[in-house]
């Protein structure tokens, strides 16, 4: 899954590309909408939920037809590309993609006559709807860490969503978009080390959970312009930009313990089967299932249905 930071960044360069100016063509290469004609609609804005990207169109005029919004989500591969020019290029998946796989493409025309080419390859649930009914696809989020507007309240609602259930671990209750909305497995690991807190510790065994919902807004707001995305602050150098995720088996940046690769999953989170997470034995606690390796998949719901949620 996208960290919250990848999306933003993906919205802010296709709003800068597209604001104000008129579609020309658009191909929606999903079965619901193949046959969608979006010639001579208007982008308004291209904005960001969470990790849904949201681009909402004005309907020609005289037309009579509502707003809509043309939303997609990255998943795990998803990329958007303007005029050739890839939106994650510090990511590996910024290399050249098979035509197949495109799943919107858009042309648009400024009224100073620039043209502008957007294509998504790999996203998924393309969905084109009334802008008043977005809440039908991102309204059960919680608050959004990069909301421009966020506020005290927005902080406040974070703080309960993730106490409302204090015998879930930590680092499933993070990935939860419906809880706070932005943290993928790269931010969970690393915010978990940087309060010293194992991810399989449980929500009421990590005390202030005000310290950890304003780092995690922290951290991607400092990221949000990056091209590369840096939690250690930038001062290790080369290949020193993540304290632990990704790093099994290498030292810790802290105390030289060897980092351990460790598995978690959860039925009611779609998508977190066998996600890996990382630590640092030393700096976070040994791993509280018991397990050194945390070679095994962890499930603390076993036996339990899932709840319908996907968690994204």
């Amino acid at each position: 899954m996208p960290e919250g930071d990848t999306v933003f960044r993906q919205c802010r360069i296709l709003h800068e590309a597209l604001a104000g100016a008129t579609l020309t063509s658009s191909e929606l290469r999903v079965p619901r909408h193949a046959t969608a004609d979006l010639t001579g609609w208007r982008v308004r804005e291209v904005r960001p939920r969470g990790k849904h990207l949201l681009i909402r169109l004005v309907p020609p005029e005289g037309s009579g037809a509502p707003p809509m919004t043309l939303h997609s989500h990255l998943m795990m591969d998803g990329i958007w590309r303007v005029d050739g020019r890839a939106l994650r290029s510090s990511d590996t998946s910024a290399g050249p993609r098979d035509p197949a796989t495109i799943r919107i493409r858009l042309t648009a025309r400024h009224d100073d006559g620039r043209e502008v080419r957007a294509i998504a390859y790999e996203v998924q649930q393309v969905r084109l709807l009334r802008t008043a009914d977005e809440a039908e696809l991102v309204g059960t989020l919680g608050p959004d860490l990069l909301d421009p507007g966020w506020s005290e309240g927005h902080r406040e609602r974070a703080i309960a969503n993730l106490a409302t259930e204090p015998d879930r671990s930590i680092g499933l209750a993070l990935l939860d978009q419906h809880l706070l909305a932005g943290v993928g497995n790269i931010y969970r690991s690393e915010l978990c080390f940087l309060r010293r807190v194992h991810p399989a510790a449980t929500v009421a065994q990590v005390g202030d959970l005000g310290t950890l919902v304003d780092l995690a807004r922290r951290l991607l707001l400092l990221n949000a312009e990056r091209e590369v995305r840096v939690t250690t602050g930038g001062m290790l150098g080369r290949d020193g930009d993540l304290w632990v995720y990704g790093r099994g088996g290498q030292q810790c940046r802290r105390c030289r313990a060897r980092i351990l690769r460790s598995e978690i999953a959860e039925p009611r989170l779609e998508g977190t089967e066998g996600r890996v997470f990382w630590t640092c034995p030393r700096c976070q606690g040994e791993d509280p299932r018991g397990t050194s390796t945390g070679a095994r998949a962890w499930s603390p719901h076993a036996g339990r249905g899932p709840r319908g949620r996907t968690g994204r």
